[in-house]
């Protein structure tokens, strides 16, 4: 899969925004037609949405939409209508608020049919979004629902609405939680994403930070997010996609390590030995395969 180091969240309806997000050096674009698009402009952002991803060269990049909730009225018809008009251009579709596997059930039959009628041969894939108590208890399972999900991505707002965690800042999006809690608040919540996530060849995904202007603090923010397992982060700003790749992707000083690691692993599979020693230090197995897996990662990044 491709990286997905930063995922530039952009409002549905408005094309200035889309056109910006197309020049950005964001890994993906996802075209939101939740909760950053008024009631009133609904289906006209979903229309534009359709526009745009026909229209806009997106280069490289991968494409996402994120649809309303399938608890409203306007789910089911983002979810028709774009994957009918649309679907050959996205790699997923993200389903906000998924409270259970039956969130995934559905949609999964849903796009099976859409497939069959568009001749779509390549299968959209599905991100959920885990957003509350209830999605967390039950996030191995949705994780499990249906081949298609490639993706969870933690929500943080209304995880902490569905909790009645404390709101410590305007956006309740990751700022000033040092002011409150001696740690990371959202631990074991995103430790127990990533371990579903990863047990099943997920990719996992942070929620935002929601002061753009706070660089430090996003910095901060990634690279927790980042020790814990994450794949990426949300942006909700072009200004936090450069901070977000730099945290996501290996330093030169990672992959020289690892360089190393792997130098001396086949220097002591030609010797007939087991353990080996980099610089003093004892290397197992596990060492290894960390080593490997970023070295591949530093590859399809072109770092090496």
């Amino acid at each position: 899969m491709k990286p997905r180091r930063s995922i530039l969240s952009v409002p549905g309806h408005v094309l200035k925004m889309h056109l910006k997000a197309a020049a950005s050096a964001a890994d993906v674009v996802m075209l939101d037609l939740e909760d950053s698009v008024p009631l009133d402009a609904k289906s006209q952002a979903r229309q534009q949405v359709i526009r745009s991803l026909q229209q806009i060269s997106w280069a490289s990049k991968t494409m996402t939409v994120r649809i309303n909730g399938l608890d409203t009225a306007y789910g089911y018809r983002d979810l028709l209508e774009v994957a009918e008009a649309a679907g050959g251009l996205l790699t997923d579709i993200v389903i906000p608020k998924v409270d259970h596997p039956r969130d995934i059930h559905f949609a999964a039959r849903l796009l099976d049919g859409i497939e069959l009628h568009t001749g779509r041969e390549r299968p959209l894939g599905l991100e959920a979004s885990i957003e509350t108590a209830s999605g967390l208890q039950q996030v191995a399972a949705i994780a499990d629902a249906s081949d298609r999900v490639q993706t969870l991505v933690f929500g943080i707002a209304d995880y902490s609405a569905s909790i009645g965690a404390r709101l410590v800042s305007l956006s309740g999006h990751g700022e000033k939680e040092e002011t409150l809690y001696p740690g990371h608040r959202w631990h074991f919540a995103l430790s127990r994403m990533v371990m579903a996530g990863k047990a099943r060849g997920l990719m996992v995904i942070d929620a935002p930070y929601g002061n753009f202007k706070d660089v430090e603090g996003l910095e901060r923010s990634a690279v927790t997010a980042c020790a814990l397992g994450c794949d990426g982060k949300w942006a909700i700003h072009p200004g936090q996609v450069e901070p977000l790749n730099r945290v996501f992707s290996p330093s030169r000083e990672d992959i020289e390590r690892a360089g190393r690691v792997l130098e001396a692993f086949q220097q002591a599979q030609g010797q007939g030995r087991g353990a080996i020693a980099v610089d003093g230090r004892m290397v197992d197995q596990a060492t290894v395969r960390m080593a490997r897996q970023l070295w591949e990662q530093a590859r399809h990044l072109g770092l090496v």
